[in-house]
């Protein structure tokens, strides 16, 4: 009972850990990487579209990123959807492929990026602890309603606090990494 609970709380924390790493990868850096516009939604025939969806994306030069959409026809949009996003960047199109030069970041822009990094990773602090509670309430509740012995109970919060432990660790260590990216010059 204990394990299945713990097996549950890992793969919440797997979760989070996942969510963040996503986010941190659309974070802009001064070097030009695919993830950066991925996300990026278009409108394609009335339907928001992930870009990745639409186009091949890479990045032939650290500075700089090409688009090359599937369907020709829909340049427009995914210059649009790129001028719409909150990435600062201004698209260029020559008819077939959409190219993208990522400028240097200012200090203050990268000021800015690491606040940022530092918000995302607090809330998915915020985050295992929240599921570390839940699980340990839950724990209590088996051990209130004598589902489980004392000592069962006592080893599976061990349990979850080490799990909780080891996912803070990486939480931090994601952050670490995106922040050494963005003060990278």
């Amino acid at each position: 009972m204990i394990k299945d609970l713990l097996h549950e709380a890992e793969g919440k924390m797997k979760k989070t850990l996942e969510a963040l790493d996503l986010d941190l990868r659309a974070v802009r850096t001064g070097r030009a990487t695919p993830a950066l516009v991925e996300r990026v939604m278009v409108d394609y025939y009335g339907q928001p579209t992930p870009l990745e969806q639409l186009a091949t994306i890479s990045a032939p030069e650290a500075q700089l990123l090409t688009i090359r959409p599937y369907d020709p026809a829909s340049l427009k949009n995914i210059e649009r959807g790129i001028l719409a996003s909150e990435l600062g960047l201004t698209p260029n199109n020559d008819g077939k492929l959409i190219r993208l030069a990522i400028p240097r970041l200012t200090q203050e822009r990268r000021i800015e990026l690491t606040k940022f990094v530092h918000r995302r990773v607090e809330e998915a602090r915020v985050s295992v602890r929240n599921i570390r509670r839940d699980s340990n309430n839950d724990i209590r509740d088996f051990e209130k309603d004598k589902l489980v012995t004392e000592d069962e109970a006592e080893r599976g919060r061990e349990d979850l606090q080490k799990l909780t432990d080891k996912y803070i660790a990486k939480v931090d260590e994601s952050g670490t990494r995106k922040e050494k990216e963005i003060a990278a010059v």
